[in-house]
């Protein structure tokens, strides 16, 4: 893509793992990136401009959209687990978080704002994360009832690759194996997943710019579907290890098992890449990443 024509666009939360990589592809694709989080990014490019601040500050925030023709907002409390300690931090931020965005990007005319969402919102799990999430897609959906605000739902599945943080599952999972040559896995190992490489995840990311995908919600989840324990058992094969595995049957945590998918009224389209990483070689990449 690029027909950019050095637009301006902001990627809140562009210092953290999936927002990192969306960044650097849409500096690639010629726009002129600017990123927002409340702290420094770790892959910030020459190209790129960085500034501190927080959601939470409607002053900082506006400053920060004015003159921008898309935004994508990643910022906001991810991990299941914080988010069960930290109700009240999750709902102020994500929440309302959320509804400053989205009142700013009414307020400078932003071309369309897109949504870093999550497949548990077709679900009773996740904790307040997933309560949240589907707390602000129903804000965002009526903003552009109320105010005609341009949107994209992205719902992604189970994303793995570098940059992801110490609590992201699969990265975890992989650190367990090379520091202990053991894994604990929280769950029975029958739990399914769509796995997607987040390289992947990103140029999809991207990809929704397009016209078609305007006011829709967009499941980004992969095409290599697993076990758990078929993708632990990969870990240990590939690393070279005696497979260790020690499951706990009695806790998942609040994830879901086989499909995040319950009965509601929530509608979406599934877009998954032509050609993708695969699974082997980006677990290769992630032991690089994790070793480094």
């Amino acid at each position: 893509m690029k027909d950019s024509s050095k637009k301006k666009v902001l990627v809140i939360g562009g210092s953290g793992f999936i927002g990192s990589h969306v960044a650097d592809l849409l500096s690639d694709s010629g726009f002129n990136v600017v990123i927002y989080d409340s702290k420094e990014s770790n892959w910030i490019r020459n190209d790129q401009e960085m500034l501190i601040g927080s959601i939470l500050n409607k002053e900082d925030l506006n400053n920060a959209i004015n003159g921008s023709y898309y935004v994508y907002h990643f910022a906001g409390i991810a991990d299941i687990g914080e988010s069960r300690s930290n109700p009240y931090d999750t709902i102020n931020l994500n929440v309302m978080g959320t509804t400053n965005v989205a009142e700013a990007c009414i307020k400078f005319g932003v071309k369309r704002l897109i949504y870093a969402s999550t497949m548990y919102v077709y679900s009773n799990k996740g904790s307040f994360y997933s309560a949240s999430k589907k707390a602000c897609e129903g804000i965002i959906e009526t903003f552009n009832n109320e105010f005609g605000m341009n949107y994209t739902f992205l719902r992604y599945g189970s994303l793995y690759g570098p940059r992801a943080q110490e609590w992201n599952g699969v990265r975890s999972y992989v650190s367990q194996a090379i520091k202990d040559k053991k894994i604990k896995f929280n769950g029975s190992g029958n739990e399914i997943r769509e796995y997607i490489h987040v390289l992947d995840a990103a140029r999809l990311s991207v990809k929704i710019l397009e016209e078609k995908y305007i006011d829709t919600s967009i499941n980004v989840t992969g095409q290599q579907v697993l076990k758990a324990k078929e993708f632990l058992d990969l870990i240990f094969e590939i690393l070279g290890y005696e497979k260790n595995i020690e499951f706990d049957n009695l806790h998942n945590h609040g994830h879901y098992i086989s499909t995040p998918y319950k009965y509601q009224q929530k509608t979406s389209k599934k877009i998954v890449p032509d050609e993708f990483i695969d699974i082997g070689e980006g677990i290769l990449t992630l032991i690089k990443d994790i070793e480094s």
